[in-house]
């Protein structure tokens, strides 16, 4: 699969948001990778957890977020169901879910309800091993441009998302764990 090409047809290559898909997309699939040469055990699809990574946020110019070239009509947080249906579309349905699920730490259906989240009803969770590996690197960058390129400090996530409730924190410290980024863990508490 050729994913700069796929995303090609979505984003005009030299363009704000192309710039910010693929620079982020790029360090998310590189550090993805990582991952899953520490856990080889688990068997995760490198080929897949690549493309996927390189896919995750392909809806977001959907959104309206214009400090980063996107200028659509949905709110950002709609960018990973909003990839899901585009890319079931290219015929990527194990892509799509990817998309879906990485948002925050997954999102359940409690979640979006809690948070009247303008979300479809229904559970967004990473559940395979190569989704959770995907949405766990997605910590670690944003689309800022002042820390684009800049790895976040694990302290700076957990607070992040601890705003969103205890389970999704205990979510990510296990994925640390899981992960073998549990010494870090202990080290930035």
């Amino acid at each position: 699969m050729n994913v700069i090409k796929l995303i090609e047809n979505y984003y005009e290559p030299g363009s704000k948001a192309h710039h910010f898909l693929l620079h982020h997309s790029t360090l998310v699939a590189d550090k993805a990778l990582r991952i899953a040469a520490r856990v080889a055990d688990l068997k995760p699809d490198l080929d897949f957890i690549k493309d996927a990574a390189m896919l995750h946020d392909i809806g977001i110019f959907m959104t309206r977020t214009p400090e980063i070239g996107c200028f659509g009509s949905q709110p950002y947080i709609a960018h990973g169901y909003l990839g899901r249906e585009l890319l079931e579309k290219e015929g990527l349905p194990r892509h799509a879910l990817v998309c879906e699920r990485h948002v925050g730490v997954g999102l359940s259906m409690q979640d979006i309800v809690n948070n009247g989240f303008p979300l479809p009803m229904r559970d967004m969770l990473p559940l395979t091993i190569e989704e959770k590996i995907i949405c766990f690197a997605d910590k670690f960058y944003s689309k800022h441009e002042d820390s684009l390129v800049e790895e976040k400090p694990v302290q700076e996530i957990r607070q992040m998302i601890a705003h969103f409730g205890g389970d999704h924190l205990r979510r990510f410290d296990e994925w640390m764990i899981l992960f073998k980024e549990g010494e870090l863990l202990q080290e930035k508490i």
